[in-house]
């Protein structure tokens, strides 16, 4: 398994991430046994870095990784790392309340991840979304805290905008951004990714298939339950749907001239990006992990990527990457 450093102040991490969050939520029901046979197939490959938010189906993502990896072989254990989100708050019924980043409510996050991952230690700890009333100094001067013992090996950031990326910088290491960037989400190209690449900040991207759309295997006429995330989002919905799949149909023309699935050459287009980069595929079967894992054999040389910019231009997607509400939240957006 290839792989790529987080940031200038991380550890080595494979090429590919596995973003855990659709085995526990959001995208419709998810097969447990099939799961953690999915996670172990990817730690078999060489995958190292396990992406998950303690508000995954409410701990059920954390107490399913802390599952497969008691019974993964030691080795394979020993080499996962644990990247975590935390700060959003939910009620009983699944709705959302907000972020909560005080100093106090990070410890106590922490507490509860550690205990249902069952490890000592979280390798990258982050909140989800930037608390707009908690000072950023203070969430990630917290998180310094759980560094220094031990709790925490290192700090990073979700949808930060580049102006919180410094403040976050300038108060402890943060070694990597998580935040959405795929072929149809580009926003970061402007100002985050050129002020994380100064500071020597890596970005583990989320994202990279658009939940499945730009995957090649999402369809006009699939129905979706009412709790899926995507029977909500813009870019699912009437036309904006129609004109997002006639992109995808431009660029499955390219995968079959080189042999390759959609998938494989969106999430190659994101590793050709720079060796800065993690790509997380949030794969729930083996199958859909395989697929992915085969995007570290493509190759895009420079006539590739001009057919695949001129197939999906930057700005080309219909529809945001959230609702309304939920992009009010996004700090990187602002």
């Amino acid at each position: 398994m290839q792989t790529r450093p987080l940031g200038t102040t991380g550890p080595q991490v494979s090429a590919l991430g596995l973003g855990c969050m659709g085995m526990s939520a959001l995208y419709g029901h998810a097969d447990r046994t099939e799961s953690i046979a999915t996670i172990h197939a990817a730690l078999e490959a060489g995958v190292t870095l396990l992406d998950t938010g303690d508000f995954y189906g409410m701990g059920h993502n954390e107490m399913l990784i802390g599952e497969a990896l008691r019974s993964a072989p030691a080795a394979r254990r020993e080499q996962a790392l644990t990247s975590v989100k935390f700060g959003a708050l939910r009620g009983p019924d699944g709705a959302w309340a907000g972020y909560d980043g005080r100093p106090a409510a990070v410890k106590n996050f922490a507490s509860y991840s550690l205990q249902r991952l069952g490890v000592d230690h979280i390798d990258v700890y982050r909140i989800a979304r930037v608390d707009p009333d908690v000072p950023i100094e203070e969430t990630v001067g917290a998180i310094a805290e759980l560094v220094e013992k031990g709790y925490v090996r290192h700090i990073g950031l979700s949808e930060a905008g580049a102006e919180t990326i410094r403040r976050a910088a300038a108060t402890a290491p943060i070694v990597d951004l998580q935040i959405e960037y795929s072929l149809i989400s580009r926003g970061i190209e402007d100002r985050i990714l050129p002020t994380t690449r100064e500071l020597g900040i890596g970005i583990t991207a989320y994202g990279v298939l658009s939940r499945g759309l730009i995957s090649g295997h999402y369809t006009q006429d699939r129905q979706l339950a009412a709790h899926d995330f995507r029977a909500h989002s813009p870019r699912f919905q009437g036309e904006n749907l129609q004109h997002n799949l006639t992109l995808v149909e431009a660029l499955r023309k390219i995968a079959e001239q080189k042999g390759v699935s959609v998938a494989q050459i969106a999430i190659a287009w994101v590793l050709s990006r720079g060796n800065d980069i993690v790509p997380l595929v949030g794969a729930r079967s083996r199958d859909r992990l395989t697929e992915a894992l085969g995007a570290l054999d493509v190759t895009l040389d420079e006539a590739d990527l001009a057919a695949v910019e001129d197939a999906v231009p930057a700005g080309a997607a219909a529809g945001d990457r959230y609702a309304a509400a939920q992009m009010a939240h996004l700090d990187s957006e602002r």
